[in-house]
């Protein structure tokens, strides 16, 4: 396939999105595959999370040299971790560069997750964020973090101390029209100080696949409650669609955000509009187009990262026929109205806070993994 035929370029091209990469290794980057990726699938940053890197880290020998010398260094456990880690987001930043300095700053980004143990520590992800973009040094490196109710004001002092962010682990419309308004505030700290925000970039990703897991679950366990066929019809025209009207409604409010005098003001400055990234956009369910989360929130002023396997399948078959984030909005609004029928009766806000709280811990829980994995790997390494 030549990139003139590759449906991620047309996407990027006539309609405003950036397609980042959901995933990263070492053995990507000096395989060269990062840069084959960069040039002939259109790949414009890079996500990273705790998940990506147990499954990189974990068994892989590639990493073995540079435990070793973290070993005779002295470092510990943490310390090891890191040193692999922000060599990686190095060598990326790095390969990414071109692209970076090609759109000016607006794509080229490697995004790093300050440690998920410290999500509901406001202090601790200020510090943390502090000291990752700090040793990183790379002008297109984004720390993550995320977008709990601690993480909000320590996405917004980060902003204004001029740290590249990426608001993570976003579902519901609510959570993320907070974290547009802190992206203003913390601007609007760092211009009053007289500072330059002119480069300074965030996005803000907003989570997909798991709330239609997740909705569609519930409806499942309704369908076999249910003999009545006008309820199981209601039921029916929900699933699968929930995911792509909540982040239909999301993008109009960041229009009404990003279209505000407030806004103007310090786009006047020389701020950039911090874009919506749609996230988690694997399909997780085989009966569902494996381009369903693309092809379906195609938009200007939007990121999408996806999985390796979701870029192929997009490189394959997606349709770009138009900027799709915009249609059927009022059919949205409706469908999410109809969570509300008593025949229905799915509390889409219990919903999201219970998908924020189980996403910590998804993170949680392969980050100290890794990170039991990593000291057993010392230990072994440390008596050859």
């Amino acid at each position: 396939m030549t990139t003139a035929q590759n449906p991620i370029f047309q996407i990027e091209k006539e309609y405003g999105q950036s397609i980042w990469m959901d995933n990263l290794s070492r053995d990507i980057i000096e395989s060269g595959e990062l840069k084959m990726l960069i040039q002939s699938r259109g790949i414009h940053g890079i996500t990273s999370n705790p998940t990506i890197f147990e499954k990189a880290i974990s068994g892989n020998q590639t990493y073995d040299a540079d435990i070793e010398a973290g070993i005779k260094e002295g470092k510990s456990v943490q310390q090891i971790y890191e040193s692999l880690v922000f060599k990686d987001i190095r060598d990326a930043c790095d390969q990414l560069k071109p692209v970076y300095d090609e759109t000016n700053g607006l794509d080229g980004y490697v995004s790093i997750e300050v440690p998920p143990t410290i999500a509901k520590d406001t202090e601790s992800s200020i510090s943390e964020a502090r000291r990752y973009f700090n040793e990183i040094d790379r002008e297109n490196v984004m720390i993550k973090i995320p977008g709990t109710p601690e993480g909000i004001p320590a996405f917004e002092q980060a902003i204004s101390e001029g740290i590249n962010i990426n608001v993570t682990l976003l579902f519901s419309v609510q959570s993320y029209v907070d974290t547009a308004w802190a992206y203003i505030r913390g601007l609007e700290k760092r211009a009053a100080a007289g500072k330059d925000i002119s480069k300074i970039a965030s996005v803000a990703s907003f989570f997909l696949s798991r709330i239609d897991v997740k909705v569609d679950g519930y409806i499942e366990e309704k369908l076999k409650g249910t003999d009545r066929q006008d309820q199981e019809s209601k039921l029916t025209d929900i699933q699968g669609k929930v995911a792509i009207a909540n982040a239909k409604i999301a993008y109009q409010k960041f229009k009404e955000i990003f279209g505000s005098d407030r806004w103007k003001a310090l786009e006047e400055k020389g701020a950039h509009v911090q874009r919506l990234l749609w996230a988690s956009t694997g399909t997780k369910n085989p009966k569902y187009s494996d381009v369903m989360y693309v092809d379906g929130l195609v938009g200007n002023y939007t990121v999408n990262t996806m999985p390796p396997d979701t870029i192929e399948a997009c490189a394959d078959h997606c349709s770009p026929e138009a900027n799709r984030i915009e249609t059927n909005v009022e059919e949205a609004y409706q469908l999410m109205e109809n969570l509300k029928d008593p025949d229905v009766d799915i509390n889409i806000n219990a919903v999201m806070d219970e998908l924020l709280a189980e996403a910590i811990n998804k993170f949680v829980k392969p980050y100290e993994s890794l990170m039991s994995s990593l000291d057993e790997k010392v230990k072994r390494l440390a008596t050859v």
